[in-house]
């Protein structure tokens, strides 16, 4: 299947370094903390952040960093496949990912005893689902008033008929392709998460890498917008 035409445009119309369209809004669960909704294309993902809060656990109230917990699913109606379960070894691997990528970006030593809670859910599904959710959550724990290094930014670039793509759909990443997806910390240069599903030659990963780099940083972009628009809507009504 030719996923790249010779015109150099994809299925969906986009260039090769083209994202799809971003949309996100924060503040949709009231009884959270924080909370978000993000989509990327058709992938749709909400997420919501309770915490942090003291912890009841004794055993572990010892520790002087904030335990982080992160819960992943996938809600029934969100792909063709009715057949997945909350707990499988998908939403298990994804939890602990998405966990782990957020504890680099929070600064979980200036709440010692606490508790933070994350859940993200797919509500819809059309490839990018783990950087949808890693952008969902980075955006509920910035509205939880959570303290972050900065936040972060995740995005997939793929390499599909020898060429570079960035962000890929359910189709083009269910090509069999490579698929490398980063997370960033992007005033800080540092990448969260790295995580590649396929070998590619290292000249070809380098290419692929930056695509995604440069996927993360206008996601971040995005995401700053978002937050600046929720401030400046906040003063507004304060003022009135």
């Amino acid at each position: 299947m030719e996923y790249v035409n010779p015109e150099g445009l994809r299925l969906d119309g986009r260039r090769f370094n083209e994202m799809r369209q971003i949309r996100a809004e924060i503040g949709v669960v009231s009884k959270a903390d924080g909370s978000a909704v993000f989509e990327m294309g058709n992938t749709k993902v909400i997420a919501a952040v309770y915490g942090p809060r003291e912890i009841q656990n004794k055993i572990q109230q010892i520790n002087d960093h904030a335990l982080v917990r992160c819960e992943y699913s996938m809600a029934h109606f969100s792909t063709g496949d009715r057949r997945r379960q909350k707990g499988d070894r998908r939403s298990t691997e994804l939890s602990l990912v998405i966990r782990q990528t957020m504890e680099a970006c929070i600064l979980t030593h200036l709440m010692p005893h606490s508790q933070i809670d994350i859940f993200v859910q797919v509500l819809q599904a059309d490839g990018g689902t783990r950087s949808a959710c890693i952008n969902a959550a980075s955006l509920a724990l910035a509205d939880a008033g959570i303290p972050m290094r900065d936040i972060v930014a995740s995005c997939s670039a793929g390499f599909l008929n020898s060429t570079p793509l960035l962000d890929l759909n359910y189709v083009e990443d269910s090509a069999g392709g490579a698929d490398v997806t980063v997370g960033l910390l992007p005033k800080l240069d540092r990448v969260t998460l790295l995580q590649m599903d396929a070998k590619l030659p290292m000249d070809t990963f380098e290419t692929v890498f930056a695509l995604a780099n440069e996927g993360c940083k206008a996601i971040a972009e995005r995401i700053r917008e978002v937050l600046q628009e929720n401030t400046k809507q906040l003063e507004y009504r304060r003022g009135s």
